[in-house]
């Protein structure tokens, strides 16, 4: 039974706790002191992502199996971590919708949300193809003259890539007008504008160079590698120029009202009849044409779509490498050597066989292989990633020519300038 007298075992727990209440009131005089010191300099600072990292792992420990955890520490887990993987979602969605038409993630309803296999889509990528590689075929011609400074092939990368950066910059705007458009001017105009198979022909060029240049053979590794980086460097510049351009000068573009569902079937229609046009002009033209415009505008679209087919389909199966973009530069150089090597054998083809071969290099190659999406996407990589598909890509290509064009130069079976004839 308890007593009133006290004994020496309670005067002990006595003495503890007194001891005790010291110790708590000396650490509160001490937090209180360094709370009024943060109060003068300023705001606590932020914890850092360590000192993060490091309160979750010891709360972590504290937590049992069975006890859950609380909704503050849900939220700190590594912050390095979270924003390596918000990036990598970021690039993995920047990936894949370069060429798609515009979706529910850019804040557009559903009722204008197209599938990107849909006609409308399809239908419009035809005159963008057409008009893609004749505003490229046209600019080379313009470009290529006695004395020039810049070699052509870097106006046509830098044009295409310029209105590629543009129309991303406005991508949310177009789709709220009609979303086959974005893919038409995207895909299919500065798609078919840039090349990537004529640039990697042109660097190959410069190592043996074809043109039989007064210069050794230090000038022509210089050569070729100016053309190498000149060209990645416009490209990625001209993106970044025309986003820009979209940033400042998109307020000032009226936003038009979606057209009507009549006038939609028209655009898909006249398209189907602009491609169709294309095989009149190829037959009923003068032959004189041919190689000139005609056979490219011929086979713009097939390389068109195949790029497309390759973007929509195999871009996804590497959510941080494009790979159908790179399939489709791949094999698009390696035709296009392919179709150089027909075109400079010592028994020439037919002039009708040239003008075909001539076509499907303008045509299918150059529309088949694209730098302005090429571009895109390494300023949507991290800068790792983006060395690497760069290199990666360059590499690639290079070899392939170096069998191709390198083993039938050799071999003299193949002259080094071309050997066709065309009909005049």
């Amino acid at each position: 039974m308890p007593t009133g007298r006290w004994d020496g075992t309670q005067e002990k727990d006595t003495a503890g706790v007194r001891r005790h209440g010291d110790r708590l009131s000396s650490e509160l005089e001490r937090h209180s002191s360094l709370k009024d010191a943060r109060d003068t300099v300023g705001a606590d600072p932020p914890p850092t992502i360590s000192q993060d990292t490091t309160q979750t792992a010891s709360n972590e420990e504290k937590l049992t199996p069975g006890s859950k955890r609380p909704p503050a520490l849900r939220r700190s887990h590594s912050r390095g971590g979270e924003l390596e993987r918000r990036a990598s979602i970021d690039d993995a969605r920047s990936l894949v919708s370069a060429d798609r038409p515009p979706s529910e993630d850019e804040n557009l309803p559903p009722s204008k949300v197209y599938h990107p296999f849909s006609p409308h889509v399809i239908a419009l990528l035809m005159p963008a193809s057409i008009f893609g590689a004749l505003a490229r075929v046209g600019l080379l011609a313009l470009t290529t003259y006695d004395g020039r400074e810049i070699f052509p092939l870097a106006w046509v990368q830098a044009a295409g890539c310029l209105v590629m950066g543009f129309a991303i910059g406005m991508k949310e705007p177009i789709g709220e007008f009609y979303g086959p458009l974005y893919t038409a001017i995207t895909t299919g105009f500065c798609g078919s504008l840039t090349t990537f198979s004529s640039w990697q022909l042109d660097v190959f060029s410069s190592w043996l160079n074809t043109a039989n240049s007064h210069r050794d053979w230090f000038r022509d590794v210089i050569d070729g590698l100016g053309k190498t980086i000149f060209t990645i460097a416009i490209s990625l510049s001209a993106v970044t120029f025309g986003s820009h351009l979209a940033a400042v000068f998109g307020r000032y573009i009226p936003r038009l009202p979606p057209p009507p569902a009549w006038l939609r079937y028209t655009f898909t229609a006249a398209s189907v009849l602009t491609y169709a046009a294309a095989y009149t002009a190829y037959f009923r033209m003068s032959p004189t044409f041919r190689h000139q415009a005609t056979a490219a505008i011929l086979f713009s679209f097939p390389g068109t779509l195949c790029r497309y087919i390759l973007s929509i389909k195999v871009n996804p199966l590497l959510k941080l490498f494009p790979l159908g973009t790179f399939t489709g530069n791949a094999v698009g150089t390696a035709l296009i050597g392919t179709f150089h090597v027909l075109q400079s054998t010592r028994s020439p083809p037919s002039p009708n066989a040239c003008g075909v071969l001539q076509g499907l290099i303008d045509g299918y190659c150059g529309c088949l292989t694209t730098v302005s999406t090429f571009a895109t996407e390494v300023k949507a990589l991290t800068a790792g990633r983006a060395w690497f598909y760069v290199v990666l890509s360059w590499v690639t290509c290079q070899c392939l020519l170096l069998i191709i064009l390198g083993s039938s130069y050799w071999a003299g079976d193949v002259r080094e300038t071309v050997t066709c004839v065309y009909t005049t």
